[in-house]
């Protein structure tokens, strides 16, 4: 069998249509430490780089009167992020008591593993998965 092409996932682009507030989200309530800030001029974007684990990094990007994507119904393309967690009830825990809304915890039926899922402020799918 030949060697895989890809080690693994560098990092998840995300455009958002309000970056303070995404970025509040991501980086304060989800608790992704910032990486970088820049401000890029020449496209009146910014773009922060979020640790989510060891290698792997969330970009958010804003862009002046990028279109919204649509969530639901559901759409080809990418359906949702999921974040690993070692604990999903007190994950669920900690997220309501900073205002977050996620749907009740179920369990995957192939994997036996407890995921539920929330959304951004852009209405992005993302879930919490028990790993």
């Amino acid at each position: 069998m030949p060697k895989p092409l890809l080690r693994g996932i560098h990092h998840v682009a995300l455009i958002c249509s309000d970056y303070p507030r995404s970025k509040a989200f991501y980086s304060q309530t989800l608790g992704l430490r910032i990486a970088r800030e820049i401000y890029r001029e020449a496209r009146d974007s910014w773009k922060c780089d979020l640790e989510v684990g060891p290698g792997v990094q969330l970009e958010l990007f804003s862009f002046p009167g990028a279109p919204p994507r649509p969530s639901w119904p559901e759409a080809q393309g990418l359906r949702h992020l999921a974040f690993a967690v070692d604990d999903i009830d007190a994950t669920v825990a900690v997220l309501a008591a900073r205002g977050v809304a996620c749907e009740p915890v179920r369990m995957d039926e192939h994997t036996g593993r407890r995921f539920t899922f929330f959304a951004d402020p852009d209405g992005l799918p993302l879930e919490l998965y028990e790993a």
